[in-house]
C-alpha cells in the first residue's frame, strides 16, 4: 500500500469512527449528566486521533465541564473576541473613541485582510470599524492595529490579568502568533481560561449594557464558524462565536472556536470554548476536521436535552 492509499485509509477510518461515536452517545434528556458529557468528549478525541480541549461554562457559574480544560492550546484568532471586548472597555472608560480614525498603509498589511484591504487606498478606518472587522471577519490587519492602541500583545495580556485571567497570554502579532508547535507556550490559553474571560465580557458588568449588546451582536454576525460549534446546535438556539485556525508544517493544524450561546428561557446562557489540534498527518486544512467541532456542539446540545 503506497503512502497515498495509506493516508486515504486513515482518513476513511477516522471519519467512520467519528460517525460511530456520534451514534453511540444518546440524548441525555433534561437531566444534565456532566460525567457522560465528559466521557463523550474523551471518546470523540480518541476517534478523531487529535488532541481536543473543551470547556463549557454556564452564566454565573464557576464550575467548568469539559475535557482537558486546564491544558494549554494555541489561541490562533480566537483572541480577537477578547480584543474586541477590551477595545469596547477602553472606549467605555474614555481612553479611546470608537469613531476615531486609525491610519495605516501598505507597509502594515499582512495576509487575511478582507476589510482593511478595501480601505487601503483611503488609508484609515475608525477604531469601532476595526474592532468589528477583527471579530466578524477575523481581519488580521485590524487586529494588529487595535493591539497597537493598547500597548501591543503585552498590553493585551496585562489587561486580561487585571480581568482575572492568569493563563491566557499573547506574545506576537498576526500572523506569527498562529505558529504554536507542541511545547510552545507563547500565544496560548486554556479552554477554562478562555471560557471564563469571554463569559466575563458578555455576562457580567465588565461592559455596560450597550457595549455587551454590541459585542454580542458582532459574535452573532460572525460567519467564519458556521461549520464548527454552531453547526451542531439546534437552529432554535441563538449563538455567536469566534474561530481560530493555524496551519504550518511544524505543527498539527489547529481548529478552534469559542461559542456564546443563548439557548432558551429554560436553558441558561453559556460559553463553549473548544480547541482541536488534528492528528498531524494532513499538514493542511481539512473540512473533515472541522466536523470534530461540530460534534462537540452536538454533544453540548445533547447535554441540555436538545
Amino acid at each position: 500500500m503506497d503512502d497515498k492509499q495509506s493516508k486515504n485509509r486513515r482518513h476513511f477510518l477516522k471519519a467512520t469512527a467519528l460517525t460511530l461515536v456520534a451514534s453511540w452517545i444518546p440524548n441525555v434528556g433534561s437531566a444534565r449528566d456532566v460525567s457522560r458529557l465528559e466521557r463523550g468528549l474523551a471518546a470523540l478525541e480518541e476517534a478523531s486521533g487529535g488532541r481536543l480541549g473543551v470547556a463549557l461554562l454556564e452564566t454565573g457559574q464557576d464550575d467548568v465541564a469539559g475535557h482537558r480544560v486546564n491544558e494549554r492550546f494555541g489561541m490562533c484568532s480566537t483572541f480577537k473576541l477578547a480584543l474586541a471586548g477590551l477595545i469596547l472597555r477602553e472606549a467605555q472608560d474614555g481612553r479611546l473613541r470608537l469613531d476615531a480614525p486609525v491610519n495605516y498603509s501598505k507597509a502594515g498589511m499582512v495576509p487575511h485582510a478582507p476589510i482593511t484591504s478595501r480601505f487601503l487606498e483611503q488609508g484609515q478606518m475608525t477604531i469601532g470599524a476595526l474592532a468589528e472587522a477583527a471579530q466578524t471577519t477575523s481581519d488580521n490587519v485590524a487586529a494588529n492595529l487595535l493591539l497597537n492602541l493598547i500597548d501591543g500583545p503585552a498590553g493585551f495580556t496585562r489587561r486580561l490579568r487585571d480581568l482575572g485571567d492568569e493563563m491566557t497570554r499573547l506574545d506576537r502579532y498576526e500572523p506569527d502568533m498562529n505558529l504554536v508547535p507542541p511545547g510552545e507556550i507563547r500565544d496560548t490559553t486554556t479552554p477554562a481560561a478562555s471560557a471564563a474571560t469571554v463569559s466575563t465580557m458578555l455576562f457580567s458588568n465588565f461592559l455596560n449594557a450597550e457595549n455587551r449588546q454590541q459585542l454580542a451582536g458582532w459574535t452573532r454576525q460572525t460567519t467564519t464558524g458556521r461549520r464548527r460549534l454552531r453547526a451542531g446546535f439546534p437552529t432554535t438556539w441563538v449563538s455567536g462565536d469566534k474561530t481560530g485556525t493555524g496551519m504550518d508544517e511544524a505543527m498539527p493544524t489547529k481548529y478552534n472556536d469559542i461559542a456564546i450561546v443563548w439557548p432558551s428561557n429554560t436553558v441558561p446562557g453559556f460559553v463553549l470554548a473548544t480547541f482541536y489540534d488534528d492528528d498531524g498527518t494532513q499538514g493542511a486544512f481539512r473540512r473533515e476536521d472541522e466536523k470534530v467541532l461540530k460534534s462537540v456542539g452536538e454533544r453540548c446540545a445533547q447535554y441540555y436535552g436538545a
